[in-house]
């Protein structure tokens, strides 16, 4: 494609995202029964979704597929795979329901706060937004496994105590970040209120 070309909305790296977004639903779904069956299917979809959030920003980048509609619907897709995650494992009490209010509060409040700081400078995710994200998929897929129905008694725990200390590293990185995104946004405001003096 010559890069004087529009890129179309209609693109490999947009259709990966919205199937994406296709796939929250039915990983609600699948998980509306907490029962073993109901998390290896839940747990297959989310796996399949995170992957697709690895794909679409390849294809973007490397066939120079970059759009905003595809920017918007990939951080929308993010967000709503793991909030939904986070509230379905909270709704069957997997997951304490502070911890998921605190990450979705946080979610909320940064995009927020991103978009009203758009028309002074455009805030790039951070690493420790990365780290977050990375975090947060680790540990809903190993609350989402039923460890128990495949190992043995030691090891299963042993799974579980490690999720849990990845929810709490999670929970760390997202309060940590978020601090980080609100030193930037007052840095941004002070550079731009000082340059347009």
């Amino acid at each position: 494609m010559n890069k004087q070309d529009p890129v179309p909305v209609l693109n490999i790296a947009n259709v990966v995202t919205v199937i994406r977004l296709l796939l929250i639903p039915a990983f609600i779904w699948a998980f509306w029964e907490a029962d073993t069956t109901s998390r290896w299917i839940a747990t297959g979809i989310f796996f399949v979704a995170a992957m697709t959030d690895k794909l679409d920003g390849y294809l973007a980048r490397s066939r120079n597929l970059i759009t905003d509609f595809g920017k918007l619907a990939d951080s929308i897709a993010d967000k709503a795979l793991i909030g939904a995650a986070l509230i379905m494992l909270s709704w069957h009490d997997m997951l304490p329901w502070w911890i998921t209010i605190v990450m979705l509060v946080r979610e909320l409040g940064i995009t927020i706060m991103r978009m009203y700081m758009k028309r002074k400078a455009v805030m790039a995710a951070g690493k420790g937004g990365k780290l977050k994200m990375m975090l947060q998929s680790l540990f809903i897929g190993g609350l989402l496994l039923p460890w128990r129905s495949f190992l043995p008694d030691w090891a299963a725990t042993g799974i579980e105590w490690l999720t849990w200390v990845l929810v709490a590293g999670a929970l760390i990185t997202s309060i940590w970040s978020a601090i980080q995104y609100v030193q930037d946004a007052i840095k941004i405001s002070r550079e731009y209120d000082g340059d347009s003096q």
